[in-house]
């Protein structure tokens, strides 16, 4: 499990720090040097300049500065502001014995190698303009924590942002260096251990990770099991079921016992071990063994607007997706009772129309209203249970922007539920599933491929699982 922090995170576990044993000037100096030692894995000696800002992202660069130079660097140091005299910054400046220069773009032009050192995920208002040339003139621009003018809580860029080939943070990731934009100007994210006290670290009670596996494991398989111990997933179908039937075969491939799509109309093109119901809905849900089911894809606003109504009224569990969230635009109170939701953007702002600001508070703030886990999709989907948890996941490629692939995450979430993960677990899980099954099928992706593959996903996690136990 991966933590992410935020930069008032990492305020309060710094302080914490002296209390755990390690002084600050000492974590400084080891975050300057891991800095130095990355730079150094990754480029022969260049012509380096260091824009330095007054508080400890500064500092860090000062000590960066003396360590590439002790190793035969060329560099020298563009103070943006001066530390406050006194500060471990002030002391880490002092030590540089090395050429200061003014800072202006034609200096930083001169540069091989620019370092970023100028406010970091300390950041409290936008970037000014003047610091933003200065950004976009370096050929290439080295990052420590966080680019300047990205918000490391939430992506968001607060002015003219430097974009990074490289960025050095230090002790764990923070949200800014998963979601977009933000994520765009990180470019390479490496996490350096600067010695922090696991003790300092353990003050902080995470809510927000890295989605991966860890934050969640897959259902056992029981050998004595049958179907029904895997559960019994029922998907409503509209007049046109193919994104019932592409949800089936997710379901069906991650786990499910038995997968029933219940339709209004022939159903063409199901796989043999798909169901098929023609029941009045109130029918089907006489059977308690109908314990999850999907509602929304292809099946036309009114229909699942009523169906929803029909299913939360009966206690089941329930992935809401595409027409059923239609159904609630502006009335997020129709969902209260569901399990997970699944609206990517557009959907999102027409439930909660209300609802500003950066992504991961917004999904925060759905999924406690409404009690439900969020799924809010994207390159950066946020995943976030009404509790505050929250996870980001990051391994979504682009060939994902295609037709189905929505209705695909839904059957898988849907199937996984069926099986007993909960709610959370469950959307971690199918988000991170989604986007290996898509990496490990390429460029040329349709939805129709994704459940072959996510078959193939599931068995090398469980296969690597057991190695790692073994």
């Amino acid at each position: 499990m991966e933590p992410l922090f935020t930069p008032d995170a990492f305020t309060a576990i710094d302080r914490a720090a002296p209390d755990c044993g390690v002084a600050l000037l000492t974590l400084m100096e080891n975050a300057g040097t891991a800095v130095a030692r990355a730079i150094i894995r990754r480029y022969p000696p260049r012509r380096v300049l260091v824009l330095a800002g007054p508080g400890n992202n500064g500092g860090d660069g000062y000590v960066a500065a003396r360590i590439l130079e002790q190793n035969g660097w060329p560099v020298a140091v563009a103070p943006i502001a001066l530390p406050r005299p006194g500060t471990d910054a002030a002391i880490a400046a002092a030590k540089w014995r090395g050429p200061v220069v003014s800072s202006n773009p034609g200096r930083v032009r001169e540069a091989d190698l620019v370092i970023d050192a100028v406010f970091g995920a300390g950041l409290s208002r936008d970037v000014s303009a003047e610091a933003g040339a200065l950004f976009a003139a370096a050929k290439t621009l080295i990052a420590i924590d966080v680019p300047s003018g990205v918000d490391g809580a939430t992506g968001v860029l607060r002015g003219p942002a430097a974009t990074a080939v490289l960025t050095i943070t230090f002790v764990a990731r923070k949200p800014g260096h998963l979601l977009f934009p933000g994520r765009a100007h990180c470019g390479t994210t490496l996490c350096a251990d600067i010695g922090m006290p696991r003790a300092a670290v353990a003050r902080m009670t995470p809510m927000l990770w890295h989605n991966a596996p860890g934050l969640w494991h897959l259902p056992d398989l029981d050998q004595t099991g049958h179907k029904y111990d895997r559960g019994h997933l029922t998907i409503l179908a509209g007049a046109l079921a193919g994104a019932a039937l592409l949800a089936a075969n997710a379901a069906r491939r991650a786990g499910a016992g038995l997968v029933t799509i219940a339709a209004e109309a022939e159903v063409s093109g199901a796989s043999p071990g798909i169901m098929i119901r023609r029941d009045p809905l109130e029918h089907l849900l006489d059977d308690a063994r109908r314990h999850v089911w999907l509602c929304g894809p292809g099946l036309g606003i009114s229909r699942a607007g009523a169906a929803l109504e029909a299913l939360i009224a009966a206690k089941r569990g329930i992935v809401a997706d595409a027409d059923a969230l239609t159904a609630c635009a502006q009335v997020p109170d129709r969902l209260r009772g569901v399990t997970v939701i699944t609206p990517h953007e557009g959907e999102f702002a027409r439930i909660f129309p209300d609802l500003a600001g950066d992504k991961l508070s917004r999904a925060r703030e759905g999924a406690a209203r409404i009690g439900a886990v969020v799924v809010l999709k994207g390159a950066d989907t946020v995943i976030a249970a009404p509790d505050g948890r929250a996870a980001i996941n990051d391994n979504a490629p682009a060939s994902l922007a295609t037709a189905g692939s929505g209705d695909t995450l839904a059957g898988i979430i849907a199937g996984l539920l069926t099986q007993g993960m909960p709610g959370f677990e469950a959307a971690c899980a199918a988000v991170w599933l989604h986007g290996a099954a898509a990496q490990h099928i390429g460029t040329d992706l349709i939805a129709e491929d994704l459940a072959d593959a996510l078959g193939t996903t599931m068995a090398t996690l469980r296969k690597k699982s057991r190695e790692n136990t073994t």
